[in-house]
């Protein structure tokens, strides 16, 4: 296979803006041998700095890794840098044949390893794995994870793969990608089911979230305080009696798990 001259056309179809990096379609350690899987990084690069301050390191290389790393780059706006056409150093050593530096695409995604995702950048990823499957014929299955072919890495962090694959596939069929999740909902993937005997810092935010919500009788938190009350990290009796009413007022299934409905009521997320 020669170098992958058809990345930037491939790259516009997404429907982001697109920068073609000076020198890209002769850069590279030598031609592409073939396109068998994509591979989704992030850069680990810095917080801030722009739409994509890693693009000298991801053409250039760092000291012990020449460049370039990736044949694309994407800047938190969504912006696709076309990077390198030919084979590029991004994943090494691969547990999966499919997705070694000899047999796949690198997308090196701006983020610094902790970072929220914004919406743009994250429509743009998907939408750039399914345009490249619909380029060389690949299923939305061989669009993996750094971190699930190369057991070193965490990245790209804080996204679920499969969900993701899920949306590529969706795309490929015709179909929109899921809507992006509200922060408040981002927030219900994180929150544990609480439990009667339960004794941790969440059962500190269910009590919290009750006293928000006005479901809190002066009474229960009068001998104390309500500071001290609020402090308990401990589910007990009388706290499991306080959810069940809650619950019954929501028309939830008055079991005192605080689970996803429970939160989500709480939370007041629609």
């Amino acid at each position: 296979m020669p170098y992958l001259t058809q990345l930037a056309k491939v790259a516009r179809r997404t429907g982001y803006p697109v920068t073609e990096v000076s020198g890209w379609k002769s850069r590279g350690h030598g031609p592409q041998p073939e396109v068998q899987g994509v591979v989704c990084h992030h850069t680990a690069g810095p917080t801030g700095g722009g739409d994509y301050p890693s693009l000298g390191v991801v053409r250039s290389g760092r000291p012990g890794l020449d460049g370039p790393l990736s044949q694309f780059g994407l800047g938190r706006s969504g912006r696709i840098y076309v990077i390198a056409a030919g084979r590029c150093w991004h994943n090494a050593p691969s547990t999966s044949a499919y997705h070694d530096n000899s047999s796949s695409i690198g997308i090196e995604a701006e983020n610094n390893g902790s970072q929220p995702w914004p919406d743009d950048q994250l429509d743009a990823y998907k939408k750039l794995c399914a345009e490249l499957c619909r380029e060389f014929g690949l299923s939305a299955s061989r669009v993996k994870g750094h971190k699930e072919v190369n057991r070193q890495k965490p990245d790209p962090h804080g996204i679920n793969m499969n969900d993701f694959r899920a949306d590529v596939a969706a795309l490929l069929r015709g179909e929109p990608a899921a809507p992006a999740l509200s922060w408040t909902e981002k927030l219900l993937t994180d929150l544990p089911l609480l439990r009667p005997k339960d004794d941790n810092y969440d059962v500190k935010t269910a009590r919290g979230l009750l006293l928000q919500r006005g479901y809190l009788p002066e009474a229960v938190y009068a001998t104390g305080g309500l500071k001290s009350w609020l402090d308990r990290t401990k589910y007990d009796d009388e706290l499991a009696g306080l959810i069940r009413g809650y619950q019954r007022i929501k028309k939830l299934d008055d079991d005192a798990i605080v689970g996803p409905l429970t939160w989500r009521a709480l939370l007041r997320v629609s």
